[in-house]
């Protein structure tokens, strides 16, 4: 993983009015990568039968990886159905087994992910506003955090757009959901079923194009998984394990490549071969006896004049040449005539699109609009480059090529396989947006985005922030192409790689720590930094805004845009409080954005947009001990709260956990789902358990798993589990069952107020079955359920310490919680006084 704050230079000139650069040459070249996307020749002859395939299914339900893959990818390839994933949230609040970002951070990674996925299985992708708040024990709960009637017509935009057949559901409308989300999303699934069907229902959405529509049923797609058996012998069937012989693979394979890809949930499947049964079970509309898509004309019969459109495309199929699919363009050329004069409707604009991107697939035409950056700056010059080549010798006039108000008239006919390319540079207006992910743009409500814009709800990410159109005439029919803007260079290891292209102001913001914690009311510094990414050398002014209670001064003097500042709490009343960045350039005074990026091999390059900021908290906070070892996990942002506490943290590997080198540190912290994601951990069990017998504090951060293959975990001294308990109310009242303890009274008196102001939850995977020798410290519960005592439990071995939690301090202390800095303390302070 690689986070990057790019300090990008234009190679021009400020240039003060648009203009037009253009360096003509024409070329042949031969690239040795393979660029996305590209199609076999069977894979075109698939997507040759869909068109005459008129059908849509819509699958529903709350998160990345809930969608049933190898369902969605045999509707998509086997059948050919237009399929798509509608999920209710990014997946936003769940946790990350490849780094340490959270929330939105890792609702952007595996929005992402879900698209790879879909890239595999054939499927489009869609979401809804809600947020992923964590887990939900109901779905009143769910329903009520979300906005019900917002969600609600989110679902019911999507159903309008996409016009699906059939909808089918994930989960039942009931507990046996399992997650307040799950059961949420088919609810709202079942009532958005019957509302995009109403005429008053949602009517705002009708001027943006839409209009009722009513699907012919909706199903469930019952499961038996989790110790959950939910189908039954009299539901329909549906065998979904079918070889396909033109991909060669079936669909437990595909659909296992396809999950796959949701890599920071750690959701790999294997690959499953042979039959494979669906269940489906009625919930509204008619009722199907042999198959989902019962009485649903999937044929050009839906369609006026759509028989002729029938016999051209079976010929179509007839005659294609899978060693020579550019025998098919001119034919896919007259369908594509014969299309525009039917009546306007969603299947002739769905199979004009389908058909238009088969001509470009068949015959081997490539187009692309690459830039040398992966960043372009508002007011700056954009160098494009673009190439076009008809690969196979169709018959293709270059008429003109657009892009961002560049517009060449170019009568040019290609020539077989021979590459024309050229440059063009461009202005980036100031008035650019710059790219953000269009459900950050507007501050959050509680538990969703807020998006003005309706026509970007439901869809997946942005536009391009540039794309090219190239207006080319095939066999004497024009057409225009749309590629995006992209960056194109060659990685040492990947070969050649292309990524977004992002616009971006001229200045960003970066504040160095992002939280500071004050504990005995000592003077702290900071620093932020402004970066330039155009060439002006002015110095803008900078203002540190909200600071009440927090003595702000600049120290030192200005260096490379680097100002150093010192700050102090006026009191040592526990507070936190966030003070944003602004700056004042031209008069004009506006809050400091700081760039963040996001990069990771199996995704594109994510780019997004924060308030420059720091958060200040002001802790009575007392610590015992100095050095810690910590050995990281699945990723989390512990050491960094750890070194504001004042310890020195060493970051242990495999190499360091040996005989004689731990009894150096006060405490050793493993991180969350260290031996989830570190089987060797389970080896070094005897060499912790001497280092415990020995003085120390070994403290491990919640896991989820019980056994690494076929062996047992040990995690203690002495046996416990690893239990799904959780508590979801972050303000879950918390009993102290042992008020006397150690750990709730040194070095810092533990009371309820420290469990003031925790973040979406009190804590997960709490300990099951402890050992009587282990002591439970805490009680707290969900409404309606029983108490649960084993969120933290502590033991004593030899002459040291053993402490299992399932408290969330991973998402606590970056959240500048007061409280659960001062519990943590406690915890590590366990081995260092006597007497309790």
């Amino acid at each position: 993983m690689v986070f990057a704050q790019y300090k990008t230079k234009s190679k021009f000139l400020l240039m003060k009015k648009l203009f037009f650069l253009f360096n003509f040459s024409f070329l042949i070249f031969f690239s040795l990568a393979q660029a996305p996307p590209s199609f076999t020749s069977a894979e075109l002859f698939l997507r040759l039968k869909k068109l005459n395939v008129l059908g849509s299914v819509l699958y529903v339900a709350a998160h990345p990886d809930d969608e049933n893959s190898r369902l969605i990818a045999y509707l998509s390839k086997d059948r050919l159905y237009r399929t798509a994933y509608l999920s209710m949230t990014r997946g936003d609040g769940g946790q990350n087994l490849i780094g340490d970002e959270q929330g939105i951070e890792l609702g952007l990674i595996r929005t992402q992910e879900m698209l790879a996925a879909r890239r595999i299985d054939g499927a489009e992708q869609f979401f809804t506003r809600a947020f992923d708040f964590g887990f939900s024990k109901s779905t009143g709960e769910t329903l009520k955090t979300w906005g019900k009637e917002k969600i609600l017509s989110d679902v019911v935009w999507v159903i309008r757009k996409f016009q699906p057949d059939v909808i089918i559901t994930r989960f039942p409308e009931d507990s046996r959901a399992g997650h307040g989300h799950h059961s949420a999303s088919s609810v709202l699934a079942h009532e958005a079923f019957m509302a995009a069907a109403d005429p008053n229902r949602f009517p705002e959405q009708f001027k943006y194009g839409v209009k009722p529509w009513q699907a012919k049923r909706l199903l469930w797609n019952t499961f038996n998984f989790g110790g959950l058996n939910t189908t039954s012998a009299n539901q329909l069937k549906l065998d979904v394990g079918v070889y396909n012989p033109v991909i060669g693979k079936s669909y437990g394979e595909i659909a296992a490549e396809s999950r796959t890809q949701h890599k920071s949930q750690g959701a790999a499947l294997t690959r499953v071969r042979g039959a494979l049964t669906e269940y489906f079970s009625p919930v509204e509309g008619s009722l199907p006896s042999n198959d989902i898509m019962d009485d649903v004309d999937a044929t050009w019969g839906r369609v006026e004049g759509g028989g002729k459109i029938q016999s051209m495309v079976e010929e179509l199929i007839k005659n294609y040449s899978l060693s020579n699919p550019a025998k098919s363009v001119a034919g896919l050329v007259e369908l594509y005539k014969t299309l525009l004069n039917l009546k306007e409707g969603y299947w002739k604009k769905q199979k004009l699109k389908e058909t238009q991107q088969l001509i470009e697939a068949c015959s081997g035409l490539w187009m692309e609009a690459t830039v040398n950056s992966g960043y372009a700056v508002q007011g700056d010059p954009l160098k494009i480059n673009f190439a076009v080549i008809d690969r196979t010798g169709a018959d293709v006039m270059a008429n003109r090529i657009m892009a961002n108000g560049f517009d060449t008239l170019w009568r040019k006919h290609l020539e077989p396989n021979e590459n024309y390319s050229f440059s063009a540079t461009t202005l980036v207006s100031e008035n650019k947006p710059v790219t953000d992910p269009y459900w950050l743009r507007e501050e959050m409500s509680q538990g969703s985005y807020n998006v003005n814009d309706q026509t970007k709800i439901g869809d997946a990410q942005n536009e391009p922030a540039y794309e090219a159109q190239f207006s080319l005439n095939i066999y004497g029919q024009d057409f225009v192409f749309s590629k995006p803007v992209q960056y194109r260079f060659t990685d040492p290891v990947r070969g050649d790689t292309y990524e977004p292209l992002t616009v971006i102001p001229p200045l960003t913001a970066k504040i160095v720590p992002e939280l500071l914690l004050f504990a005995d009311g000592e003077e702290k510094p900071f620093e932020a930094e402004i970066i330039r990414h155009d060439e002006k050398n002015s110095e803008p002014k900078i203002v540190l805004e909200n600071t009440d209670g927090i003595q702000v001064k600049q120290a030192g003097i200005m260096h490379n845009l680097v100002y150093d500042y010192h700050a102090k709490p006026v009191s040592t009343a526990q507070r936190a409080l966030v003070a944003n960045l602004a700056f004042d350039e031209n008069g004009k005074m506006q809050n400091a954005k700081e760039l963040k990026t996001i990069s990771y091999e199996h995704i594109p390059r994510i780019d997004y947009f924060l308030n420059a900021k720091i958060k200040f908290v002001v802790a009575d906070l007392k610590t015992e001990g100095r050095h810690i070892g910590y050995i990281e996990g699945a990723g989390d942002k512990v050491p960094a709260a750890l070194q504001q506490m004042g310890y020195d943290v060493a970051i242990l590997k495999e190499k360091d956990i040996v005989p004689g080198n731990l009894q150096q540190f006060d405490a050793i912290l493993t991180g969350v789902r260290a031996y989830d994601v570190h089987s060797w951990l389970n080896d070094k069990y005897d060499v912790l358990m001497d280092y415990i017998s020995k003085g120390g504090n070994l403290i491990v951060q919640y896991n989820r798993q019980n056994n690494i293959g076929n062996n047992k975990v040990r995690f203690g001294p002495y046996p416990f589990s690893i239990s799904n308990t959780r508590v979801t109310d972050e303000d879950a009242e918390v009993k102290f069952l042992n008020p006397d303890h150690q750990v709730l009274n040194y070095p810092n008196k533990i009371t309820k107020k420290d469990f003031e102001g925790w973040v979406q939850e009190r804590g997960i995977y709490f300990a099951g079955d402890p050992d009587a020798k282990y002591t439970t410290i805490f009680s707290m519960h969900d409404p309606g359920e029983p108490e649960r005592n084993t969120s933290l439990i502590i033991g004593d071995y030899g002459k040291g310490k053993f402490v299992y939690t399932g408290l969330v301090f991973f998402r606590e202390l970056p959240a500048g919680v007061p409280g659960a800095y001062r519990l943590l303390a406690n915890i590590i302070a366990l081995n260092r006084k006597k007497g309790f």
